[in-house]
C-alpha cells in the first residue's frame, strides 16, 4: 500500500515520519512549500496517487483538504487522521473499499492509539462483505447491492454465499456457504435461488452480489500492425465464449518482440493493464500442452505466443497440473 503523510507541526511531523518508517511511504510538512490544499490536491489527482492518505492532525482540516476531490467509494483512497498525540486515529474516507479502516488498525498498532472504527458492520461486529473482497482481491461488479447484504446481516438475517473454490478459515456468523456441486458437464455449480453473494469468474444478471477475483492473465498472440479497435473485438468474442467476466482479468501478457505494438500498447492501457512480456526462450522452457503453429515459429522463434505466455505470467503452470 502506497502512503503520504501530512503533518502541521514539528510534533506531528514527527509523528509521521515514525509512521512512514513503520509503514512505508513519504512523510510532509504543510507549508514547506505547498499547503494543505495544494498537497492534497497533488495527492489525490496524480496518475500514480497513493493508496492510502493520513493526515497528523485535526479532523476538520483532512475533510476540508480532501473535500472537493471526493468522487467515488469504489475510486477514492483511504484517508486517515491521527491527532499529534497519538491519542486517536480515525478513519474517514473508504474505510472498507479503500482500505481506510484497515490502515487505521495498522497505524494503531504502530502508536497504541484508539482506533475509532464508525462503520456499522465494524461496530456491530458483523461481516463485512465489502473489506473482505478487497482482502481477497475481489472486485466488487454490483456495489449497490452491498447495502442489501450488510442491512440484512444487522438485521440479524442470513447470508447464503457461493464460491466456486474452497474458503479457509472460520465462517463467521451470519454466514452460510454453499458448497459447489458438480454439474452434468463436471462443472462446479450451484442449486439455489437464494444466494446473496457468489464469488466466480463469471457475473450473471441476477439478484446476488458478485464478488470477482482479479487472478486471469490475458494472452494476446498477434500481428504486426494490429489495430486497438481488433484486439477489442476479439476480446469480447473470447469474454461471451468463456463466460468470464472482465474484472476478472488483471493483467495481459505476450512476446517481448510485440512490446512497442501501438495498438496492444493502446488496448492495454484502456483496460487498465499492465503488459508483461516474455522472451521466446522463456516462452520454451513453459511446461504443458499448448496449440502449436508453424508460423507463429517462423516469426517469433516459438511455437505458441498466447498461451504460452498467459501461462508465463501466472508462475509457469498450467492450472489444471
Amino acid at each position: 500500500m502506497k502512503l503520504a503523510y501530512i503533518a502541521f507541526s514539528d510534533k506531528g511531523f514527527a509523528l509521521a515520519e515514525k509512521l512512514a518508517e513503520a509503514l512505508g511511504g513519504t512523510a510532509y510538512r504543510s507549508g514547506q512549500p505547498q499547503k494543505v490544499s495544494e498537497w492534497t490536491e497533488e495527492q489525490l489527482t496524480a496518475d500514480d496517487r497513493p493508496d492510502g492518505i493520513v493526515y497528523v492532525g485535526a479532523a476538520g482540516i483532512a475533510v476540508r483538504a480532501i473535500a472537493p476531490f471526493v468522487t467515488d467509494k469504489a475510486l477514492d483512497p483511504a484517508v486517515v487522521v491521527i491527532d499529534e498525540c497519538a491519542y486517536h486515529v480515525i478513519p474517514i474516507l473508504s474505510g472498507h473499499l479503500g482500505g481506510a479502516n484497515d490502515l487505521a488498525r495498522q497505524i494503531a498498532s504502530v502508536t497504541g492509539s484508539d482506533c475509532v472504527i464508525t462503520t456499522a458492520t465494524d461496530v456491530n461486529g458483523v461481516f463485512a462483505v465489502d473489506e473482505w473482497a478487497k482482502r481477497q482481491n475481489c472486485k466488487l461488479i454490483e456495489r449497490e447491492k452491498i447495502v442489501n447484504v450488510s442491512s440484512a446481516l444487522l438485521a440479524g438475517k442470513t447470508i447464503t454465499v457461493f464460491s466456486r473454490w474452497p474458503i479457509e478459515g472460520d465462517v463467521p456468523e451470519g454466514i452460510e456457504l454453499i458448497a459447489p456441486v458438480q454439474d452434468g458437464d463436471g462443472t462446479p455449480g450451484f442449486e439455489t435461488e437464494e444466494l446473496a453473494v457468489i464469488l466466480d469468474l463469471d457475473a450473471k444478471a441476477g439478484h446476488p452480489l458478485h464478488l470477482v477475483p482479479q487472478i486471469c492473465i490475458l494472452g494476446i498472440g498477434c500481428r504486426k500492425g494490429t489495430a486497438c479497435d481488433t484486439l477489442n473485438e476479439r476480446l469480447d468474442l473470447f469474454l461471451e465464449e468463456t463466460g468470464i467476466h472482465p474484472a476478472a482479468i488483471r493483467a495481459a501478457a505476450t512476446i517481448d518482440i510485440k512490446k512497442d505494438e501501438p495498438g496492444l500498447i493502446e488496448f492495454c492501457e484502456m483496460h487498465g493493464w499492465p503488459l508483461l512480456t516474455y522472451t521466446s526462450e522463456e516462452l520454451k522452457q513453459i511446461p504443458g500442452t499448448f496449440t502449436s503453429s508453424k508460423f507463429v515459429s517462423s516469426v517469433t522463434g516459438v511455437d505458441n505466443v498466447c498461451e504460452r505466455s498467459a501461462v508465463a505470467a501466472t508462475g509457469g503452470k498450467l492450472l489444471q497440473e
